[in-house]
């Protein structure tokens, strides 16, 4: 991929820096390179501007191996200078992976192909209330390092003396389509009829919806409207040429920090209430609610037996609690483990996707089902994208609650699980209440 160059990594800590700025800085020289990344607790972010190198796959079969492949190949014989042992800094991998590889593909997600991820060039990180540049470079020699780390002064000299700013202006909504929503019904109804004569038990159906605008939106300033707005949500962006996918996702696929895995069973779902009466009693009608509590249940299951052979021990609680994020609480259970020799981050991401709280149940027919009555191209929406440092430590969330800009257009996707006594009317209502998020970033009003 790069001849005979090999990584050249080099981590400084620095005062003070807004990821949020750190992102817009130098956008015309960075746009369609870039990444965003906050975690629900607002202690961490990871930032990439440029990319050092980009990794994708030669084929749709082996796409996970390809990835962890590439990636510990460009480690084996890299030069890091990192003295902090932070996670998250140094050199970091950055992407994510379409949902299906055998769905019909549609030009608004040309540019991510299969698989794509960034090594970035130059990267911010904010970890323990401290914050870290790294940069990557390529090199023919050590002896080019030199200029390098001058580079890399040089740059945060500039961060100091930047006075860029993220966009303020809300963007200007000029027309908002729901794509194709009788079929959409239709084939949810033909979905349940299915569900009740065989013995499949759930498919998910997403939908998608058309935003045009008088210009181009920001998309620094959705980022900045999603943190503000759903802040216990990942907050991400990955951007590839003119396309931006972006989102606010209350859903961890999995995480590794050092031995210890975390993964995330997230499904079904309600609004939230009126008024604190309630949204209590939604919330207790959703724990004791028996077609919820059976779609949450083949999620923790499928998560469980995906583990289990990368794990030493798992701790799995017997009951689900609520998460509550602005518009919608969810069925929550958290499942934790202490992974063996046998994983890494990419081995557990490939047996974990798609979960069926994105999916179904069995896989495979729920699959082929998704396939013939969508009739859309996810690409990376409900699908894995996170990142992993040099030490093997890294997060992956699923990239729900989230849309895709391109041009003067955003695209915007929900979806629900459908169970044998899910009505189509409600499941509708249940899409539009999970656009939500998207839409009021982007400056929507409800559909």
């Amino acid at each position: 991929m790069n001849g005979k160059k090999r990584l050249f990594s080099h981590t400084t800590q620095i005062e003070f820096c807004n990821p949020y700025e750190f992102y817009n800085i130098n956008q015309a020289q960075y746009k369609g390179q870039r990444f965003f990344w906050r975690s629900p607790d607002g202690e961490t972010f990871i930032v990439g501007l440029g990319v050092s190198a980009s990794i994708s796959n030669s084929s749709s079969m082996n796409r996970f191996d390809e990835i962890d492949q590439q990636w510990k190949r460009i480690l084996k014989t890299a030069i890091i200078d990192n003295s902090y042992n932070v996670i998250g800094t140094g050199p970091l991998l950055f992407g994510g992976f379409s949902f299906d590889t055998e769905s019909i593909k549609m030009s608004e997600w040309d540019h991510y192909g299969e698989s794509l991820f960034y090594l970035p060039k130059i990267m911010l990180t904010f970890s323990n209330n401290r914050y870290y540049i790294t940069m990557n470079h390529f090199l023919e020699s050590a002896e080019s390092k030199g200029y390098m780390e001058q580079d890399l002064k040089e740059f945060v000299q500039q961060l100091t003396t930047t006075t860029d700013s993220a966009a303020t202006n809300t963007p200007h909504i000029k027309d908002m389509e729901e794509i194709n929503v009788e079929k959409w019904v239709n084939s949810v109804k033909d979905i349940v009829n299915i569900l009740k004569s065989t013995e499949m038990k759930k498919v998910v159906l997403a939908r998608k919806l058309k935003v045009s605008f008088s210009d181009q939106p920001s998309s620094t300033y959705i980022l900045q409207q999603l943190a503000d707005q759903q802040q216990s949500s990942f907050i991400f962006s990955m951007e590839a040429e003119d396309g931006c996918f972006l989102g606010a996702s209350p859903e961890r696929l999995v995480k590794i920090t050092g031995t210890e895995v975390l993964s995330t069973c997230l499904a079904g779902s309600t609004r939230r209430g009126k008024d604190e009466e309630d949204d209590r009693n939604l919330g207790e009608g959703l724990l004791n609610d028996p077609k919820n509590l059976f779609e949450h249940e083949l999620v923790v299951s499928m998560i469980e037996d995906a583990l289990r052979p990368y794990c030493n021990q798992l701790s799995i609680p017997g009951d689900p609690i609520l998460m509550k994020t602005p518009y919608i609480q969810h069925l929550y259970t958290p499942v934790v483990g202490k992974i063996n020799k046998k994983g890494n981050i990419f081995s557990l991401v490939k047996d974990l996707h798609p979960t069926p709280a994105l999916g179904g149940v069995p896989r495979k027919p729920a699959m082929k089902l998704i396939r013939e009555n969508e009739e859309m191209d996810r690409g990376f929406y409900g699908s894995p994208i996170g990142w992993t440092d040099f030490q093997g430590n890294g997060e992956f969330i699923v990239g729900i609650r989230s849309g895709l800009l391109k041009g003067n257009s955003a695209y915007l996707y929900a979806g629900c699980g459908l169970v044998s006594d899910s009505v189509a009317e409600k499941e509708l209502r249940e899409t539009r209440v999970k656009f939500k998020p998207m839409l009021n970033a982007i400056g929507g009003k409800e559909i």
